[in-house]
């Protein structure tokens, strides 16, 4: 098995499901969690994780989720529920809904569901050594594991919800909630609607549609792209410095990554819609945006 550095793709392109690298997570006493590995770099990651039915993720004393990362959780099958064992916070996302939370935030997952439950995530920002720790090694390595974690929050008991709603500081996983998604018409010419579900300094990520026979503008990024298919079929437009250009063609759970900077077009030549998540670190406008 290659390492885990060596992972992120040299330069833009496909990242296809059946190429990408394995990997598992975890032992006996925190539980193991199936990974396929799309992109790994020092700017950005991204991957799917499955957990079987009954299954979980919590921590032992080699391996310990808290990284230090902004991240989101976007279920693609399943039910999660995902827990700070901290704080004693748990909040449950169903198929296509996301969490995401910041850097030093400890997390536990479990499939609440009857199936199998894939979860993609992206991260961003820290160099992979310090974020997908190996057992003993990385990020939380030196972090004692939590010896009295908890799943029940027995202060607010009586008291919920808190004049209605909690406030948002107290809570460290945030549901990305519809109505707080920041909507874009993005293009001149050609426009497309993008909904953002998060944006900090290290990582925006979000959703994209593609109507039937619909396609982009020319787009470029000031960070790193990763993109994930989630239904349809997509094609990408890479244009080379020769004139020439590469297109590529993706189908549900592929993926596709582009370097800061390079201009690619989406395009959708079906009958279908195509739906879409990405992720852009750190900065997500082109340069020269106001």
């Amino acid at each position: 098995m290659s390492e885990l550095s060596d992972v992120a793709p040299m330069g833009p392109g496909p990242v296809h499901r059946k190429n990408v690298m394995l990997k598992l997570w975890g032992d006996e006493v925190a539980g193991q969690v199936n990974d396929w590995i799309y992109v790994m770099g020092q700017r950005l990651v991204q991957m799917v994780f499955s957990i079987a039915p009954g299954g979980r993720f919590t921590q032992s004393d080699q391996w310990k989720p808290i990284y230090g990362a902004d991240e989101l959780y976007y279920v693609v099958k399943g039910t999660l529920v995902l827990a700070n064992p901290e704080t004693g916070e748990v909040v449950r996302a169903e198929e296509g809904e996301a969490l995401h939370f910041h850097p030093d935030t400890w997390h536990h997952g479990f499939n609440n569901g009857p199936g199998e439950l894939q979860v993609l995530e992206f991260f961003a920002p820290a160099p992979p050594q310090e974020t997908v720790a190996e057992a003993g090694d990385g990020y939380g390595h030196a972090r004692p594991p939590l010896r009295h974690p908890t799943y029940e929050r027995n202060a607010v008991v009586g008291n919920w919800p808190p004049g209605g709603s909690e406030p948002a500081g107290r809570r460290t996983i945030h549901k990305a909630d519809a109505s707080k998604t920041l909507w874009r018409l993005e293009g001149e010419q050609r426009r497309i609607l993008v909904g953002i579900m998060l944006s900090t300094p290290g990582l925006t990520a979000g959703r994209i549609e593609l109507l039937p026979g619909q396609f982009s503008d020319m787009r470029t990024h000031a960070g790193d792209l990763a993109l994930f298919v989630e239904h349809g079929r997509l094609n990408v437009l890479l244009p080379d410095e020769d004139g020439s250009a590469r297109w590529s063609e993706l189908h549900a759970e592929d993926g596709f990554y582009a370097p800061a900077g390079t201009p690619h077009r989406y395009f959708n030549e079906t009958d279908e819609p195509v739906r879409c998540l990405f992720a852009v670190a750190p900065a997500y406008l082109p340069i020269g945006s106001a």
